[in-house]
């Protein structure tokens, strides 16, 4: 499989887009949404009485730093910075000097000089591939010892067991998935699934236990659906979901299909999935096979199902070709197969 994906009508190469934590959910999610829009009473568009959520965020305010200031970083200090929260930031450039400002956030292109703020909420915004490079060489030990992390990642056993190798014990652990990204979730997250699991939480201080509690709050005041669910479920069910949607768009990408005059539904489906999993870097993808361990037996088998459906259809055309060639000139169990693929 090569590493581009072709945009479909177009004949050429889609840019790959490298994206610091990109979710690759956008186009789940987008389509979940509409079918929630479609589904939902005519009222509910309106205001709901005595709803506060969109005038007035109750979530108490928290100092939240974010590592990785790329696309996705990005978006989440956004929504965080509109609920009132103090949002810092770092990550390798110094091109997101102006855009920080820009979005109401604190940035800082040294790391030390970012833990030293004493953030009490660090959330890790970096590419699957940079994780692990990352949170070995981070000066933990700058921040204050019961600070919380969270990562945010598409993959959730590997940041789990990375972060509970390096991270100091006195640390609080958060697994997240938000499983929307800024297209899905540019306007609402309202009905956007987010996963999480409390990985080490020190339940025996109330300070670590409300304030995991109330970062999660940030998700469940945007009104995003928020499941627990532990990192190894996680990585399970998104091998038999994530990972077959981003194979099937690149395979589909891969063979330049292009848009015609008699297009089904279900035909642009496969060219909506293929903008949007080629618009996600192969880095990304590479990532969701490399450190997902149940990716593999997944990608062995959609390879054993397309063999089985290639040899029925083959199967069943040798039948008609042998009938038309020998007639009733055949062993008696061929001409039984044969009734049955007609009956």
């Amino acid at each position: 499989m090569g590493s581009g994906c072709t945009k479909p009508g177009r004949g050429g190469v889609a840019p790959c887009v490298a994206l610091d934590a990109a979710q690759p959910f956008d186009f789940e999610s987008k389509k979940q949404k509409e079918k929630n829009d479609l589904e939902a009473p005519a009222e509910a568009a309106g205001p709901v009485p005595g709803n506060q959520r969109d005038t007035d965020c109750d979530v108490p305010k928290l100092k939240i730093g974010v590592v990785g200031f790329g696309t996705f970083g990005q978006f989440l200090a956004k929504r965080f910075v509109s609920q009132g929260h103090t949002v810092l930031a770092t990550s390798r450039s110094d091109r997101y000097q102006d855009l920080a400002k820009e979005l109401g956030v604190r940035y800082f292109s040294n790391v030390d000089d970012f833990c030293e703020e004493h953030p009490e909420v660090v959330v890790l915004c970096t590419s699957i591939l940079s994780t692990e490079q990352v949170v070995t060489n981070f000066p933990f030990l700058r921040l204050k010892r019961n600070t919380l992390l969270v990562d945010v990642l598409s993959v959730k056993e590997f940041p789990k067991k990375l972060m509970l190798r390096q991270v100091p014990e006195e640390f609080d652990i958060l697994c997240t998935h938000p499983m929307f990204g800024p297209d899905s979730g540019k306007a609402s997250w309202e009905g956007l699934p987010m996963m999480f699991d409390r990985v080490r939480v020190n339940a025996e201080n109330p300070v670590n236990e409300e304030r995991c509690h109330n970062f999660l709050r940030i998700f469940e005041h945007e009104g995003c659906r928020m499941i627990p669910m532990t990192c190894e479920e996680h990585d399970r069910q998104a091998a038999s979901t994530q990972f077959i949607t981003h194979t099937v768009g690149r395979m589909l990408g891969d063979m330049q299909l292009e848009s015609t005059k008699i297009n089904t539904k279900g035909y642009e489906s496969l060219l909506n999935l293929i903008d949007n999993t080629c618009n996600d870097s192969f880095e990304l993808y590479y990532g969701l096979f490399m450190y997902n361990q149940n990716a593999t037996e997944t990608l062995e088998a959609m390879e054993r199902s397309f063999d089985r459906t290639k040899k029925r259809l083959f199967d069943q055309l040798h039948e008609v070709l042998r009938e038309q060639l020998f007639g009733d000139d055949q062993p008696e169990h061929i001409l039984k197969q044969q009734k049955k693929l007609k009956s």
